[in-house]
């Protein structure tokens, strides 16, 4: 049997204190039993499947990439001939909003007020941030982007894109 780093550790460390450990076992089949470390790592890695969080990784779900610059949390849905995006602006009025298209891609611009603080005022907390924003997302198909319609409605913006013909799924009988 062969012992991880760690294992050979605590031997030792049993033999210089003269205790029994338990190890690893064998299952009958010769195959190594799972301890509870091993469902932990499994556990783990089943929750971050492309591995540990790096802070820009991140950035998606914490709403800014640095103090002040938001981005816009997005849904992408891929129907059978069009694809819809869902982006979430609250607070951002819909004529700072600047919308632009490739083949397979859409950026989203805009911009809130800035709102100067009163001077006169004893503020205890200020997380409020103003600024603008950019957001550039690859689409699962290629759209036409003449045919999109957008629409802003409570702090959502939504577009909706018809896939260009050679886009769409096709449905192919086996014989």
């Amino acid at each position: 049997m062969q012992y991880t780093k760690l294992e050979k550790e605590e031997v030792n460390m049993a033999k210089e204190n003269k205790q029994e450990i338990t190890t690893r076992r064998e299952s009958p089949m010769g195959q190594r039993m799972p301890t509870p470390f091993d469902e932990m790592e499994r556990m783990f890695e089943s929750f971050f499947p492309s591995g540990w969080p790096r802070p820009m990784r991140m950035a998606p779900l914490l709403g800014e990439i640095a103090p002040g610059v938001k981005i816009p949390p997005v849904d992408i849905i891929d129907r059978e001939a069009e694809i819809v995006l869902r982006a979430e602006m609250p607070g951002i009025d819909k004529d700072s909003i600047d919308v632009s298209m490739s083949d397979n891609s859409v950026t989203i611009r805009g911009s809130s007020h800035h709102e100067e603080k009163e001077s006169e005022e004893n503020y205890y907390r200020s997380e409020i941030s103003r600024g603008a924003f950019s957001r550039t997302v690859t689409l699962p198909a290629d759209v036409d982007g003449d045919k999109t319609k957008a629409t802003f409605k409570e702090g959502v913006l939504e577009l909706t894109m018809p896939k260009v013909e050679r886009a769409k799924r096709h449905s192919i009988k086996v014989e």
